[in-house]
Formats: C-alpha cells, structure tokens, sequence
C-alpha cells in the first residue's frame, strides 16, 4: 500500500517575494540603453569610414523606410539581412514561432514625454527586442515584388517635384542629367533607357529636394548618390554601378552625433521622394480599378 505520510510532514517556510525594487529596475533599463546608444555610436563611427558598412545601412534603410536613422543603424549591426521585424508576442499572435536559442534584435522605441530642464519636451526611448522573419519557424520568405512598368516608375519618380525637366543634348560628355539650380530644372539626355534615367533622375532630384528646402549637409554630392541608391533598392531597379568604397574623407572627422544627423538628410529626402511616388502608384492603381470595373 502506497504511504501518504509525506503529506503532512512539515513543510519549509515559504519565502515572500522580494519586494520590487524601482530603482534597481531603472538602473538595469538605463544601463541597456546606454549599451544600445554605445552600439549605434560604435557602428556609426565605424561606417564613415568603411564603404561596406555604409551600404548594409543603406540597404536596411531602403527596406524598413520608417525606422529612423538609430534604428537602422541598430539593424545593420546585429542583422543587415533582415527583411521583417516583429517582436516576440507579434509573431506569436500571428501563429508563427521564434526558433529556440536565436538572439533578440536590440532597436529602440519612443517612450513617454518628459521636460527637460530647459523646459523643452523630451522623448524618453525604451529597449525593444525583435525578431527577423528568418530567426522563426516560417522561414526567410521572399519580399513581394511589385513589377512596375517603367513609365509609370518614372511618372512616379516626377510626381510633385520642386523642379521642371527638359531634354538636352548639350549636357558635357559624360553627364547623362544634371540639375541646374539657376533654372530650376534637371535637363536630361536624350535617348536613355528607363533604369539609367532612374538612377540619374532620383540623383538629380535628390539635389533639388536639398536646394529647394534650404537643406545643407557635409557632402550634399554624396547625399544625392546615396538618397538614388536607396529609392533603386527599394524600387527594384538595378544598383549595378554604384559604389561605396570611397567615403567622403570629411566622414571620417565627424563624431557619430553629426554622422546620423548626415545620414538622416539622405533618409528624409528619400522618404520625401518615396511619398510622391507612393501617391502617384496609388492614383494609378484607383484608376486603373475605376477603369476596369467601368468596363463590366
């Protein structure tokens, strides 16, 4: 017969919770920040000066065109492949499974507002982790492709632009498009295909964004070639050609405050370019779907 007496033996004392401790909490939260900003300062230096790293950034800012420049940053440092980012519940709630032992993705995340002591409002940033959709069970799956004719990714490319465009053969040799300030036009070659104009184009236009806007910036050359860069990738438009491996020197002298400052130049005005096409594909697709319901 089995013996219950363990049952009743006495038992040890049961220990209370130790109560919550919220400065010990807000020193460990303090400390992860620190080591997040310690990690964007390290890559930012380190980009300025290796072309490599300057295009992983740019690559996943191409891709994830809403995070701001820290949070790119951030993603080109621990996973510059990533494609899709989600936190631990998201994926989850979505029946899709983080594969056991994968590291966490470290970004940052807008908090509550605070005044400083100059009585300005400040935005405190929480530590998030994420997860790419490579580190989950689903597997890395492709990005959707949207195939664009090329006439509309044109049209796209100079919907609502701060200047006028005219063709020119008397550009110098060599220069297929140019931005002439005093104009106030890009004059373009004649004769050229679809992805040449494109990548010329989203230079050029690159220009007149910044001189229009009165935006200044170290290398506004520079800027302009990473700011086409970044709208071929996120277009499906070819990027054989461009290169990296000579970074502006003045880069190499600029602490990593003023690099993001740099580089958020060229994420703003490419998002700027970016939500004039987007309007121009959506008007688009609206009347292509009136036009073809109309036929029925």
């Amino acid at each position: 017969m089995e013996n219950f007496d363990d049952l009743f033996a006495p038992q040890p004392e049961q220990r209370e919770d130790a109560p919550f401790d919220k400065d010990a909490w807000a020193a460990k939260k303090q400390a992860e920040r620190e080591g997040v900003y310690l990690m964007i300062d390290t890559y930012a230096h380190e980009m300025s000066v290796d072309g490599g790293l300057f295009r992983s950034y740019l690559d996943v800012q191409a891709r994830f065109d809403l995070y701001s420049v820290s949070n790119a940053i951030l993603v080109a440092a621990q996973c510059p492949e990533a494609t899709k980012l989600a936190d631990f519940d998201h994926w989850k709630e979505s029946g899709v499974y983080v594969k056991r032992g994968e590291d966490a993705i470290t970004i940052l995340e807008p908090g509550k507002e605070y005044k400083k002591d100059n009585g300005d409002v400040g935005v405190s940033y929480n530590v998030k982790k994420v997860f790419d959709i490579s580190q989950t069970r689903a597997g890395q799956q492709p990005a959707p492709t949207v195939a664009r004719d090329e006439r509309l990714l044109l049209k796209a490319l100079m919907n609502n632009a701060p200047c006028r465009f005219s063709i020119s053969n008397e550009l110098p040799e060599g220069t297929n498009m140019a931005y002439y300030a005093q104009d106030n036009i890009i004059y373009v070659r004649q004769g050229l295909d679809a992805p040449t104009i494109f990548r010329g184009l989203a230079q050029e236009l690159a220009r007149a964004h910044m001189d229009k806007g009165g935006i200044t910036c170290e290398s506004p050359d520079f800027a302009a070639y990473s700011v086409s860069y970044m709208l071929c990738k996120r277009n499906g438009v070819s990027v054989e050609g461009f290169s990296f491996d000579r970074m502006p020197e003045s880069y190499a002298t600029m602490d990593a405050k003023a690099l993001r400052a740099e580089v958020g130049v060229m994420r703003d005005v490419a998002g700027t370019i970016t939500t004039n096409m987007n309007r121009q594909f959506a008007d688009h697709e609206k009347y292509t779907k009136n036009r073809d319901g109309g036929a029925r």
